[in-house]
């Protein structure tokens, strides 16, 4: 029986280097993406760094706050539910308009398309925390200039490097799914929505510019910004500290104070520990929002064959 489409093995046999367009797997990033990568990162971080200022005067109201944190968290699943758990590590299978939205709402973070973010991840999953890990935090070693160079790197830096991971050999199965290199090429479209969604909003509401001025600071700058900066952050704290209670072969470690924020991703030992797991936060107390909303899918129909942990499997992969 043929495969469908949002069912395909991560592990699916390469597609030969040849038979794949520079535009779908191109290795190189060239002087004008990184240009516009740099202002995608710098101005929404001016805003973040603006937003105490601003908000303690005359810039923030209850709209703003509502457009802000619904864009954020939506967006943020977008990632972590789709781009990470069900197109990185298949977690669980879905029908084709659910594939489709989950690929749409983590584009709508604007952490890059959906394929170039799975080949990556991917790829990190391979080499983690050894040579070929496109974002570890010890790539320079352990000394401590040698760490807050790392740091540096593997939070932001690697996303400037020339190099770029091959996306015919990490994520095939994306590359040959037309639904998602269809949605993959059209991410200035994503982000062109993502940004200018919360001001149409916040105008619509306050009948005014005012309205949509705060809500495209809020909902589209600050929003942005903070999200990439927690998404980063889990390449790179998580991978520097972090309680580690169980057996993985990288420094992954959970970090408790960004789990709301990251939504689950941040319990990131029991993540490498268990890749295809569809639950990060696995111990008592741990949230985690991502695998809440896959037990809806799930409840709903609209998710199956999870890969829920069981207490054998989790108990088999403890430290001690």
């Amino acid at each position: 029986m043929t495969m469908q489409a949002s069912e395909a093995r991560p592990d699916a046999t390469p597609v030969p280097a040849s038979q794949i367009s520079a535009t779908r797997g191109g290795e190189k990033q060239g002087r004008a993406e990184r240009i516009a990568l740099g202002l995608f990162i710098a101005l929404p971080f001016v805003a973040l760094l603006a937003a105490v200022p601003v908000a303690w005067g005359w810039g923030l109201g209850w709209t703003d706050v509502a457009i802000a944190t619904v864009m954020y968290f939506a967006t943020c699943h977008g990632i972590t539910v789709g781009f990470h758990r069900f197109f990185t590590h298949r977690s669980f299978k879905t029908n084709r308009a659910l594939k489709i939205t989950m690929a749409v709402a983590g584009s709508l973070a604007i952490e890059g398309p959906v394929v170039r973010w799975v080949a990556d991840h991917r790829r990190h999953h391979k080499f983690s925390d050894k040579d070929g890990d496109p974002h570890s935090p010890w790539r320079y070693g352990e000394t401590l200039p040698a760490l807050l160079k790392g740091l540096w790197w593997a939070h932001m830096g690697w996303l400037f490097d020339e190099e770029q991971t091959p996306q015919h050999i990490y994520a095939p199965d994306l590359v040959k799914d037309p639904d998602i290199r269809a949605v993959s090429r059209l991410f200035w479209l994503w982000t062109t929505i993502s940004m200018l969604l919360p001001p149409l909003v916040g105008g619509l509401i306050g009948m005014s510019w005012h309205g949509a001025l705060t809500a495209f600071f809020w909902g589209s700058l600050v929003r942005v910004s903070l999200l990439h900066h927690v998404t980063w952050s889990i390449n790179s704290i998580c991978h520097a500290v972090g309680a580690r209670p169980f057996k993985s072969r990288d420094r992954s470690g959970n970090v408790w104070w960004l789990a709301v924020l990251s939504c689950g991703e941040s319990w990131h030992n029991l993540h490498h520990a268990d890749p295809t797991s569809a639950r990060h936060g696995v111990l008592r107390g741990q949230v985690d929002s991502s695998a809440r909303l896959i037990r809806w899918f799930e409840q709903a129909g609209w998710a199956r064959d999870v890969r829920w942990p069981d207490a054998e499997r989790i108990d088999a992969r403890r430290t001690a």
